[in-house]
C-alpha cells in the first residue's frame, strides 16, 4: 500500500469517526487492515526508526500517524 492509498484510507475513516483524534483514527485503520498489513506497517516503522517501541500494533499505529503527519507537513 502506498502512502497516498494510506492517506485515502485514513481520510475515509476520519469521515466515519469525526470526533476521534489522529492516533485513534490510525488505530482504527490498522485494525481494519488486518494482521498482515499491521505487520507490514510495523516493519516499515522499524526500518524508519531502527527500533520497535512497543507492540507490533502500537508500532503500526505509529507508522500510520507518521505518514499522515509527514504528508500534512509537506503540504504546508
Amino acid at each position: 500500500m502506498s502512502d497516498e492509498e494510506l492517506i485515502v484510507e485514513f481520510a475515509l475513516t476520519r469521515l466515519d469517526h469525526p470526533g476521534l483524534d489522529l492516533e485513534e483514527i490510525a488505530a482504527l485503520v490498522v485494525r481494519r487492515m488486518g494482521p498482515d498489513r499491521m505487520l507490514t506497517f510495523a516493519e516499515q516503522n522499524l526500518a524508519d526508526r531502527g527500533e520497535l517501541r512497543g507492540t507490533a500494533f502500537a508500532s503500526a499505529v505509529e507508522r500510520v500517524v507518521r505518514v499522515v503527519l509527514a504528508l500534512r507537513d509537506a503540504s504546508d
